[in-house]
């Protein structure tokens, strides 16, 4: 078994012993280097053997350990644990109990190893997510070298323009054996023995003095702590009889808590896109989280979307597929951002969704200041939608990589193979992707709202809806497909032609708003049909065309983010019982997941399997999927903000199905108010508190 538990970007992968180095992505990670490669444990040369181990919090977990028939120790004589902490840095407790009535002698030794790999050459050698026979080579371990004055292991990448280090700082005197450490013990009966092992990376700078450490790591524990504390104090409190729904929305609280990266400044934290090889700024993944979430208040939106700004591209740099205005698609640090990019704006649809979130943040709490403050990115954003996001000038955003290190497909099914006809043929770029174009649509409709209310700019305001309109004429004419029933086509490719695949792309479309009314129904037909919908959720791909496999990453599966916008574009058009559908078959997959959603799972029908079948590559927990339940029970409840009468309304139908059970949802928080809602005999009020 395999855990990981992590504070922002710094994680440790390990197995249930607690040691580092038995699987080859296993290590202590720090800003996208892995710091540690090695920290095994042993009890006179042998590991221990198992009793149970667990994350406590996401960023502490817990090994209860015994030792195994060695000579001169009987099997059970002593109980280990291993207590480990991850801030900053790193901490391990170890504590060793004589169980027994006479007293022992052993060898507790740690072993020891740092290669400075950095993360994308870690993560190649995972089957599920790279290709390790095609990765690069991993870094030999470097030099250790043992510090006596300071009880310290000091490791050093050998690569000097790195100036990446790595200290093991233990809290008794050993004998040191190369990179490992060894303690001869004799422990008199029912006595304990303790050790304590701080694990600091550094980085362009000089190792820190071991004495600093100590008082860090209390202060650390202390902060994150408190930081847990508060945000469970912050979000919203869940009563809820229907138990799916109670626990899947007490993992994504979890979940979510896990997934906040600290901002550049001091302005808050915001989502990364999934642990463990997501967890930087991912714009649309950011976004999206940010949109799902906006019921436990403003703050994970706030800081992504001030952080966003700071990040958004001022300059055209065809190297990493930037123009200005463009939102940032993916951020990496150091070694990593050498073999990738350090910033890379290779993403289509960030532009335009964060205008979306940034007129939702301000539905949800009338921020004015806010607003006002990100006029000039929300401005640069129309323009990049205008200027580069439209290549040629025929009205849609497009996408065609400049890069050849970059992303092949730039929307959010970004697999190299997701862009294909109903015949299964390769759609060839530049692409125009379906749900681009409604998110677009959206975008002006909403910015040209805050043009008007806040920016007072009613000449920007005018243009931009007639903008919108115009698009939503040219675009029905242009990606409307017959047959089928009639649906949207996936794209536009590089000769105007519509990419005739029926996807779940399609119930964007409904969440955009870009949908006439006279097309609903054929729309919703089509996600609800047979062909797309598995039982367990609306499929990317429809059962009918070529490319469809269950188990493909975009031409088939079962994307729970996916799924939530898709149900907020059906409660967008009243079609209620479809989204309390999708609502009510996610959070019961849910259930078959210990409660936390994966980023995707196979397409397989619902009544061809007892439960959903997992995907390999799935990350868990991964932003939008932890966001996804959130989203649905606001859905579900129908709550929707009133940023003119600083009020939170319900639009839920009158009667919701008996499954819903009853609810009550307190400490919703909009217009600087709390908010209480309840579900009870079908019917949602919702209620100011005093």
């Amino acid at each position: 078994m395999t855990l990981t538990i992590l504070e922002g970007s710094t994680f440790c992968i390990c197995d249930d012993l607690g040691d580092i180095g038995t699987e080859e992505t296993s290590g202590f990670f720090h800003e996208d280097v892995r710091h540690l490669s090695r920290l095994r444990l042993t009890i006179n040369g042998e590991p221990p053997l198992l009793l149970a181990a667990k994350k406590v919090e996401y960023f502490s977990a817990a090994f209860y350990l015994r030792n195994p028939v060695l000579d001169g120790l009987a099997q059970d004589s002593l109980l280990i644990a291993r207590e480990r902490f991850v801030g900053e840095a790193m901490q391990d407790r170890i504590r060793v109990w004589n169980e027994t009535l006479e007293p022992v002698v052993f060898e507790l030794a740690l072993e020891l190893a740092a290669d400075f790999a950095d993360m994308f050459t870690v993560k190649d050698r995972d089957f599920a997510l790279g290709n390790p026979e095609r990765a690069r080579p991993l870094p030999p371990p470097a030099e250790a070298f043992w510090d006596a004055d300071h009880n310290q292991v000091l490791f050093s990448d050998p690569d000097p323009s790195w100036n990446e280090h790595t200290q093991v700082i233990v809290s008794r005197p050993a004998e040191a054996n190369g990179a490992g450490l060894v303690y001869r013990i004799e422990l008199e009966p029912r006595a304990e023995w303790k050790l304590v092992v701080d694990v600091v990376p550094t980085r362009g700078g000089d190792p820190v003095r071991p004495p600093e450490i100590e008082g860090r790591f209390g202060h650390e524990l202390a902060h994150v702590r408190e930081s847990l504390a508060a945000w469970e104090l912050r979000v919203p409190q869940l009563r809820a009889t229907w138990d799916a729904l109670q626990h899947a929305f007490g993992q994504s609280v979890a979940d979510l808590a896990a997934l906040r990266l600290r901002s550049n400044g001091d302005q808050g934290k915001l989502p990364a896109a999934g642990m463990p090889w997501f967890m930087t700024v991912f714009g649309r993944d950011t976004i999206v989280a940010s949109l799902q979430t906006l019921l436990f208040g403003p703050e994970l939106a706030r800081a992504a979307l001030c952080q966003l700004a700071e990040l958004q591209a001022d300059a055209v740099d065809a190297a990493i597929d930037a123009e200005p205005g463009k939102i940032v698609h993916e951020v990496r640090t150091g070694k990593t951002a050498s073999v990738w990019f350090e910033r890379y704006y290779g993403t289509v649809d960030a532009t335009p969704l964060y205008l979306i979130l940034l007129s939702e943040v301000w539905r949800w709490t009338d921020d004015l200041l806010l607003v006002r403050e990100l006029h000039e990115p929300a401005l640069k954003a129309l323009r990049w939608i205008d200027e580069h996001g439209d290549r040629d000038g025929d009205g849609f955003v497009e996408y065609e990589r400049r890069t050849p290190r970059g992303l092949a497909n730039q929307s959010w099914k970004d697999s190299g193979d997701s862009q294909r006809f109903a015949d299964g043929r390769f759609a060839q770029a530049p692409i125009a992707p379906c749900e681009v174009q409604g998110y677009v649509y959206d975008a002006k409709r909403r910015t040209a709202e805050l043009a008007r209310e806040v920016w007072r700019d009613r000449e920007l305001a005018g243009r931009l809806e007639a903008e919108a309109d115009e698009l939503r004429r040219r675009f029905d004419e242009a990606f409307w497909v017959e047959g089928r029933g009639g649906h949207y086509a996936l794209a536009l490719d590089a000769d105007k032609r519509p990419v005739d695949a029926l996807t779940s792309n399609i119930g964007h479309l409904l969440w955009s708003g870009i949908v006439p009314p006279e097309r609903v129904d054929a729309v919703v037909d089509a996600l609800m049909g047979e062909a797309l919908w598995s039982g367990w959720g609306v499929r990317t791909m429809s059962s009918e065309d070529a490319a469809y496999n269950p188990l493909s990453y975009h031409n088939g599966s079962v994307w729970p983010h996916d799924n939530s916008l898709i149900a907020a574009g059906l409660a967008r058009q009243g079609r209620w019982r479809e989204a309390q559908r999708i609502a009510r078959r996610m959070l019961e997959a849910s259930a078959f997941f210990g409660h936390q959603l994966p980023e995707v799972f196979a397409g397989l029908r619902r009544s061809d399997t007892p439960f959903p079948v997992p995907y390999p590559t799935a990350a868990r927990p991964q932003a939008w999927a932890a966001g996804t339940p959130v989203l649905l029970l606001q859905l579900l409840l129908g709550l929707v903000p009133d940023p003119r009468l600083h009020t939170l309304t319900t639009v839920a139908p009158p009667e919701l199905p008996a499954w819903a059970g009853s609810v009550r949802l307190t400490g919703v928080r909009a217009f600087d108010a709390q908010w209480e809602i309840r579900l009870e005999e079908g019917t949602v009020n919702v209620e100011e508190l005093e």
